[in-house]
């Protein structure tokens, strides 16, 4: 197997070099569907490294959908991979294209400059160390008991929160939670409040699920209850992120809150809040979470790690209503959906030794900094033709064109300029919505390349208007 021939890479954690490998074989084609892959034991036995070390880089890709495992017939290549790998008859190592990169403005992206790797690289280097016997079976289905413990108290304490960690649960990453908030609630045929605009992502892992999606209508004050009520009054659930919009960027007011929680109260539905963004505020003080107020146990909480840390950790955890939680652990039991032990020990270091605050911390003053970047610029250049929606929070910008030409058109040809922009349109259920441009300014590091930017986006922008007026 090609991943035993080559030497442990220098400054790489070991799991992730047996990872590397192992995804290289099967993206080259000399792993394939249904391939058995070495046993744990073997594999390490063959590295002369730690069964534990194996045991990790096996979690991981599993996780991921690469692996799958299958008891005493021990482990094979998934059969339904979730990239499509193209065989190649060279075994040298492809460099990442142009696409594999992160792009300018490209939607979810924390500064991934600013994130402490080494830090991390340390942290997760002591764990893999420290992995014992116990470590290497079955872990909770609700997740790693110290990460459960170390999320609660933050939750209390920054957010008002009040949970116990078995009110936890551990998923890899949103769409995973709302799998298990599907399964649990039994959310096939039922009908699911859903915010116009909303989530792209979200609305399409809904309809997945064969939930009844309900639009509901957003506007300055957030979610209008009423509409929702107007429409379908026994929704079984209705999802939310009342602190920081996605993607309009305003607040549900407190007016709303209330009656929110009123309905799930009388027609014993259930909200999930979505409290993406809420750490990041620029403009007075972070919004206490919807849970707070949920004085009913109406309320699934759900956060993620995502844009916190880095994406690739895929970690993300709901906090469930007491007399729920015996459900959610059956579904979380036969699911097995569950991040990497390995990587929630070191998530959990982070929290309990202090990083994570200090992270949040630095990376407030950070963004701060770099959305006055890309505001600034976009405003400059763009004077006339582009207007900034004000937001006082979060990690995205929303930009409405001034000039009739559809967002989409517009996002098309910033794509092809480099830029990844989302065109609102996207997240729309309801047509004849205002448009406008989605964007991310984390990765803008300074003014220069916010005025570069912003440049190239004017100049999509003319592209896409030459484009309407040859076809008028």
């Amino acid at each position: 197997m090609p991943i035993v021939k080559a030497a442990i890479e220098p400054g790489l954690p070991k799991y992730l070099v047996v990872y590397r490998r192992i995804r290289s074989a099967i993206d080259e084609g000399q792993l394939r569907p249904g391939d058995r892959v070495p046993s744990v034991r073997a594999l390490a036995t063959e590295l002369n490294l730690a069964r534990g070390t194996v045991e990790a880089a096996y979690e991981l890709l599993i996780s991921e959908g690469y692996l799958t495992a299958r008891g005493q017939a021990g482990t094979v290549i998934a059969l339904d991979l979730p990239v499509k790998t193209v065989p190649s008859s060279s075994a040298e190592t492809v460099a990442p294209t142009e696409q594999d990169q992160p792009r300018p403005l490209q939607m979810g992206l924390p500064a991934l400059d600013a994130f402490p790797r080494k830090l991390w690289s340390r942290l997760i280097t002591q764990r893999a160390r420290q992995t014992d016997i116990a470590g290497l079976g079955f872990s909770d289905p609700r997740g790693y008991a110290p990460l459960r413990s170390a999320i609660a108290t933050y939750l209390g304490l920054y957010r008002g929160v009040q949970c116990t960690p078995d009110q936890v649960f551990i998923c890899t990453g949103y769409n995973a939670v709302l799998e298990l908030v599907c399964e649990s609630l039994e959310m096939a045929g039922q009908g699911c409040w859903f915010e116009d605009p909303g989530y792209v992502h979200a609305r399409q892992m809904l309809l997945n699920r064969g939930v009844q999606l309900v639009p509901v209508p957003v506007d300055a004050d957030g979610l209008r209850v009423e509409h929702g009520i107007r429409l379908n009054l026994k929704a079984r659930l209705a999802v939310v992120t009342p602190a920081h919009q996605s993607p309009l960027g305003v607040a549900l007011s407190p007016d709303r809150r209330k009656a929110l929680l009123d309905w799930a109260q009388v027609q014993s539905s259930w909200v999930l809040e979505d409290d993406y963004d809420s750490e990041f505020r620029y403009r007075g003080r972070p919004l206490p979470a919807l849970k707070g107020q949920d004085v009913h146990d109406r309320v699934l909480y759900a956060g993620t790690f995502s844009k916190m840390l880095f994406p690739g950790l895929r970690l993300a955890y709901l906090v469930v209503p007491r007399e729920q939680v015996e459900r959610f652990e059956q579904v979380a039991r036969l699911w097995r959906n569950r991040c990497p032990e390995l990587l929630q020990a070191t998530a959990s270091d982070f929290l309990s030794q202090g990083h994570f605050t200090r992270h949040l911390k630095k990376m407030r003053q950070l963004y701060s900094a770099r959305r006055a970047f890309l505001v600034k610029a976009l405003e400059e250049v763009g004077s006339g033709i582009l207007k900034v929606d004000p937001q006082a929070g979060g990690i995205n910008l929303l930009v409405r064109v001034l000039i009739d030409v559809p967002d989409s058109r517009i996002a098309k040809q910033a794509r092809a300029a480099g830029l990844s922009i989302e065109p609102l349109s996207r997240w729309q259920v309801a047509a004849g919505q205002e448009g406008g441009l989605l964007m991310t300014f984390t990765n803008v590091a300074s003014a220069e390349q916010a005025a570069e930017i912003a440049g190239r986006l004017l100049m999509a922008i003319e592209a896409a208007r030459s484009v309407d007026r040859s076809k008028a």
